[in-house]
C-alpha cells in the first residue's frame, strides 16, 4: 500500500509530466494515468478503507491533496496549449495553403487599357468630383433649361442646384477655366444617371471623355484621333462609321460604330445581325461651350469624345449583362485573371 512519501513522489512526477506536455493528448493520458476510476490517485482513495485507522487520515489527506493539485495543473495546462499557436492541432509537416492571387476588374482593366491609349497619343489626364452643380454639368454645356437630360427622372439631385453628374464633360469646362490652348486632356471617371436598371443599362457607369482645344482644329483632326484610337485598341483591320447625331456641347456632332470584330461585319448576335458595334459620340465643340469659358469661337476651335467604358468592356469580353460588373460575384471576376 502506497504512503504518503510514495503519493507525494507521485504528484511530483505528475506535475512533471503536465509541465512538459505539449499536445491535449498527451495531457489526456495524464489524467487517466492517475485521475480515472483506475488511475494510480483514484486506486489509493478507494483503498483507505483497507489501511489502519491511524494511517488513514495522513495517506487520504494526501491522496486528496495530490488528486486536487493534478486536476488543477491539467486545466491550467489544457488553457494554455488552447491559447498557444503550437497546439497540437497544427502539423508543421503540411505543406502551406497558397495565397489567392486577386485580379483587377474588367472595368479598371478596360478604363486604364483605354486612358492608355490617349496618352500615349499626348493626352494629359484630368478628373473632377462627381458631385456638380448644374451650371458645370449642364448650362455651361450648351444645355437649355428645359432640355429633357435636366428632368429628374434622368439626373440624380443632391440638394439645390447640386447633383451626380451625368458625365465627366464637367470636367472639361473645370479645365478649360484653368488652362489655356493648347490643351488635350482625357477625363476617366464615374457618372451617374436615374435610369432603370436592367442588362443593356445601369444607373452607375464610367465614361472616358477627352477633347482638344487650339486654332485650327478640325473634324479631321477627330477623325485621325479616332482612327489611330480604334485601332490601337480593337486591332488594325477595323473599319470605322461616322453617322450624324446631336450633343448639346458639340456641332456637329457624330456616333461612331466599328465592325463588329466577332463576326468582321457578316452579322452575329453580338452585332444583332447588324455587322456594326456602336463604341462613342463625338463632334466639334459648340462655340457657346468656348465663350461659357472665355474663349473667341472666331480664334479657337476643339473637338469632343465620349466613351462608354461598360460598353466597350461588354463588347471586348461578350458580356450580354451590365449588371455582371457590379455583382461582386468572384466566379465572375475570376474569369479575367
Amino acid at each position: 500500500m502506497a504512503g504518503v512519501s510514495d503519493i507525494e513522489k507521485m504528484l511530483a512526477e505528475a506535475i512533471s509530466a503536465i509541465a512538459s506536455a505539449s499536445s491535449l493528448q498527451a495531457l489526456d493520458d495524464i489524467r487517466i494515468r492517475n485521475l480515472s476510476r483506475k488511475g494510480r490517485i483514484t486506486s489509493i482513495l478507494k483503498s483507505l478503507k483497507d489501511l489502519p485507522l491511524e494511517e488513514r487520515k495522513d495517506v487520504g489527506a494526501a491522496a486528496n491533496k495530490a488528486r486536487v493539485a493534478v486536476d488543477q495543473a491539467i486545466k491550467d495546462a489544457r488553457d494554455r496549449l488552447m491559447a498557444s499557436k503550437t497546439v497540437s492541432t497544427l502539423d508543421p509537416t503540411l505543406p502551406g495553403i497558397r495565397n489567392e492571387i486577386g485580379t483587377r476588374h474588367p472595368i479598371t482593366s478596360v478604363m486604364d487599357r483605354l486612358c492608355q491609349s490617349f496618352i500615349r497619343m499626348g493626352f494629359a489626364v484630368a478628373k473632377g468630383p462627381d458631385v456638380e452643380t448644374d451650371y458645370y454639368n449642364f448650362e455651361a454645356l450648351n444645355f437649355p433649361e428645359d432640355h429633357p437630360a435636366r428632368d429628374m427622372q434622368d439626373t440624380f439631385y443632391v440638394e439645390g442646384e447640386k447633383l451626380l453628374r451625368t458625365h465627366t464633360t464637367p470636367v472639361q469646362v473645370r479645365v478649360l477655366e484653368t488652362q489655356q490652348p493648347p490643351i488635350k486632356v482625357i477625363m476617366p471617371g464615374k457618372t451617374y444617371r436615374n435610369e432603370t436598371v436592367s442588362a443593356r443599362s445601369h444607373c452607375i457607369f464610367h465614361q472616358v471623355d477627352g477633347f482638344l482645344v487650339d486654332q485650327g482644329v478640325t473634324m479631321a483632326d477627330l477623325k485621325g484621333v479616332i482612327y489611330a484610337f480604334c485601332r490601337d485598341f480593337f486591332g488594325d483591320d477595323v473599319r470605322l462609321k461616322f453617322r450624324t447625331s446631336f450633343f448639346p456641347f458639340t456641332e456637329p456632332s457624330a456616333e461612331v460604330d466599328i465592325s463588329c470584330f466577332l463576326c468582321k461585319g457578316k452579322g452575329c448576335p453580338l452585332c444583332k445581325h447588324y455587322g456594326w458595334l456602336e463604341i462613342l459620340g463625338c463632334g466639334m465643340i459648340d462655340p457657346n461651350v468656348l465663350s461659357h469659358a472665355g474663349y473667341d469661337p472666331e480664334k479657337y476651335t476643339g473637338y469632343a469624345f465620349g466613351i462608354g467604358v461598360e460598353r466597350i468592356a461588354m463588347l471586348k469580353y461578350g458580356i450580354t449583362d451590365i449588371r455582371l460588373f457590379y455583382e461582386n460575384d468572384v466566379r465572375f471576376i475570376r474569369q479575367f485573371k
